[in-house]
């Protein structure tokens, strides 16, 4: 069986394909404001440097956000017309929760510009803070009470090191406890604009 992996919520956009739950093919590199020229065309390159026929995806696990407007578009839209066409299942995934460490409590960021950022709290498949907006101040704030927990994802604009990984790994792991949406067409990106 294969799993289609897309995100490009954020700077980085990633891609990875699975055979039976072990990863065959992976693409992740930077594409900021460049997702809609880059992700097809890295994607065609994947099905076919790996003599993949896309025909034979059977589930598509997706980042929806939130992040960049235009970047959670193009993952989910190419990710609606795979599923609807080959009538195969779509696993909606939270941008941030992908980000986490499987192992460890992650504090997960994606910034949010003005002096915000997007925020999201997980240990393995629980969530202990719903994805949410936080002024930077309350960020700071949060992680200075959570000391134990690691930081994961874009936290440049914290003024804080940044290690950049492939979500990809964490969405595999994430894989079994995602639900399969009801309906493909309805699957609406998370863009989270409200305090």
């Amino acid at each position: 069986m294969y799993t289609l992996y897309l995100d490009s919520s954020d700077k980085n956009m990633s891609i990875g394909i699975t055979k039976d739950n072990v990863l065959i093919a992976h693409y992740h590199d930077k594409a900021w404001q460049k997702q809609s020229e880059l992700m097809t065309k890295a994607l065609d390159d994947l099905f076919y440097d790996n003599k993949i026929n896309p025909k034979d995806i059977n589930e598509i696990v997706v980042g929806i956000g939130p992040g960049s407007y235009t970047g959670v578009r193009i993952a989910l839209t190419i990710a609606k017309v795979f599923a609807y066409s080959l009538n195969i299942p779509i696993y909606p995934i939270s941008s941030l929760r992908l980000l986490a460490d499987f192992e460890k409590t992650s504090i997960c960021i994606i910034n949010a510009r003005s002096e915000r950022s997007y925020v999201g709290v997980y240990n393995k498949e629980k969530v202990i803070l719903k994805d949410c907006i936080l002024k930077n101040e309350q960020l700071h704030a949060y992680i200075k009470e959570h000391p134990e927990s690691v930081l994961k994802g874009d936290i440049l604009h914290l003024g804080m090191k940044q290690e950049v990984k492939s979500p990809i790994e964490t969405m595999i792991k994430l894989r079994p406890f995602l639900k399969e949406t009801d309906d493909i067409l309805t699957i609406k990106p998370c863009y989270m604009k409200e305090l």
